[in-house]
């Protein structure tokens, strides 16, 4: 039995899919803690998390099953022993696991007890349920090992308590939404010390992962529920917290509080991390998007800047007749700020080409949104052919509030591979514009000072695709549509509902069938981070075709 422990918190990135490449990583964090008695890593670090189906394939369990071996085998040295999160395949199915690693042995395994089925988790349909976890023994302590969702939920806690563990260990696959930091700390495992009365680590990752983003936020708490540590947010760090046995139970040593983000950075900061991500571990050399002077176009030219740097940025304005003197100076003037690459490519010729080429087929039609939709879709085939001739990727630029009104045109501006604002809302936009120009990202690669003139922000939106357009022709100004979206989206209220918070009804049944009818346009969207609760895609699933209208 000891009297003292030395616990060293990893909280890292990592690859799903590359497993050689996140155990070497882990044997180098081990290296880096030094003398110390554990190291602990996020939950399934060693596949990469999630790593969806990927985990059914026998290959993968095989090579899996290999590299903890592997890891088990580097802990004879005499050095640190590791807490290791992974899968394990037995005859009764497949498991998500935590491993205590130490002597050169794999000495204990816990499967996870409580399979999330919500949101974004589909662990019910991947993995097997384990049994409630008794406690592991290490250097004498009763460690409980809850693995997230078994933290999340006070029953797994309670009975390793019961059990007599000493020390809660919780490691964690949690991806960032908006406010979920606070709530993980305060609400959800302050609850689960308050309940056992014991100290708890919560150690989560770091990193990009398609649409998903984790922020780590890890923390200690101790028993009297104060926080002893808390880890930065959105950057990887290695963190020795010290604990000492008194009379009470197990005491972790005060060391840095780091203090996380507020709104708008935390936004804007997901943005940046989990492009770059999906940029550098997709091995494009950079991204290409078009510039028009609007503040969607903007905004991602400098996310994209802060997450890759601007030398891998390449800006194209792709003007019409409709475009005015007054976006081309913005978009040259933002792409200068930004330090970024602006070439200008008019598609008039294009689309005098489209009216010859249509002129027999539309004779006795009259020109309506069909013209627009062309010019949006030679702008899409223009950048595309920028990609696939230099290889970089292609990112699209519309918001979720045009989003979810059909407010974009397929192949046309949702051409593309990535959309860094695929879950901000229009005044989300705003909101991360005025923030970035008057702040630095504290993990970007872009510039210090502003990144867009302030006439982006303050003009009135426009697509530019006829005579003085503006979006307020077709919709609502953005405050009154993002306030009735919340209701219908993210709340999921009825048009009653939303119409009882001041909308009028005729508006709010309009827009919840604009809603409907533009499922099909999301389902062949590019991805985008989630940000929110109830992102199109990972977490609001609902039917293409669909004739149900709470009006």
């Amino acid at each position: 039995m000891t009297d003292n422990l030395s616990i060293a918190m990893a909280q890292i990135n990592q690859r799903v899919g590359d497993l050689k490449g996140n155990a070497d990583a882990m044997l180098d964090w081990r290296a880096k803690a030094g003398d110390v008695d554990l190291v602990l890593f996020p939950e399934q670090q060693l596949i990469g998390y999630p790593a969806e189906d990927l985990v059914l394939k026998p290959a993968f369990q095989q090579a899996a099953a290999r590299e903890l071996g592997r890891l088990a085998a580097a802990t004879a040295d005499g050095g640190p022993a590791m807490l290791v999160g992974s899968i394990l395949k037995e005859a009764d199915g497949l498991y998500n696991i935590v491993a205590l690693l130490d002597g050169g042995r794999i000495v204990a395994v816990r499967r996870k007890h409580e399979l999330p089925n919500y949101g974004t988790f589909d662990e019910k349909r991947i993995f097997a349920s384990g049994p409630l976890p008794d406690p592991v023994e290490f250097r004498g302590v009763q460690l409980g090992l809850p693995i997230c969702e078994d933290g999340w939920l006070p029953g797994v806690c309670r009975h390793l308590a019961a059990q007599g563990a000493e020390l809660l260990v919780s490691l964690n696959g949690s991806p960032y939404e908006i406010d979920k930091d606070d709530r993980r700390l305060a609400q959800v495992f302050a609850a689960r010390v308050a309940e056992t009365g014991l100290p708890l680590i919560f150690l989560n990752r770091i990193g990009g992962q398609d649409e998903l983003v984790f922020d780590g936020c890890s923390f200690v708490l101790n028993a009297d529920g104060r926080a002893a540590h808390q880890l930065p947010d959105w950057e990887e760090h290695l963190r020795i917290t010290r604990w000492t046995r008194e009379a009470a139970g197990w005491v972790c040593h005060s060391g840095e509080v780091a203090v996380w983000e507020e709104h708008p950075a935390d936004i804007y900061s997901a943005m940046v991390l989990a492009l770059r991500d999906y940029v550098d571990r997709n091995r494009f050399p950079g991204v290409v998007l078009g510039l028009s002077g609007g503040i969607d176009s903007a905004i991602c030219a400098a996310i994209a800047a802060d997450a890759l740097g601007p030398d891998r940025v390449w800006c194209v304005m792709l003007p019409s007749r409709f475009t005015g003197q007054l976006s081309l100076d913005l978009a040259a003037e933002c792409a200068k700020m930004i330090g970024c690459r602006l070439d200008t490519i008019p598609i008039n010729p294009a689309v005098l080409a489209y009216d010859e080429m249509l002129s027999g087929s539309f004779a006795d039609k009259d020109v309506d949104i069909t013209e627009e939709n062309i010019q949006s879709r030679i702008r899409g085939v223009t950048l595309m052919a920028l990609s696939n001739k230099f290889g970089h990727m292609l990112l699209t630029t519309g918001n979720k509030s045009e989003m979810s009104v059909g407010y974009a045109t397929i192949y046309g501006d949702m051409a593309g591979g990535y959309n860094p604002l695929k879950d901000a809302y229009k005044m989300t936009v705003f909101a991360i514009a005025r923030w970035r120009n008057a702040n630095r990202c504290r993990i970007g690669l872009g510039p210090d000072g502003p990144v867009m003139p302030e006439a982006i922000i303050t003009r009135p939106p426009s697509a530019e695709l006829r005579p003085d357009q503006k979006d307020s022709d077709s919709l609502p100004d953005y405050p009154v549509l993002d306030d009735i979206l919340l209701g219908l989206v993210e709340q999921e209220l009825s048009v009653s509902e939303v119409t009882a918070r001041g909308h009028p009804r005729d508006v709010v049944e309009r827009i919840e069938r604009l809603l409907y009818i533009a499922e099909y346009k999301r389902r062949q969207a590019p991805p985008g981070v989630k940000l929110g609760s109830r992102n199109f895609g990972r977490d609001r699933r609902y039917p293409i075709t669909n004739a149900f209208r709470s009006g």
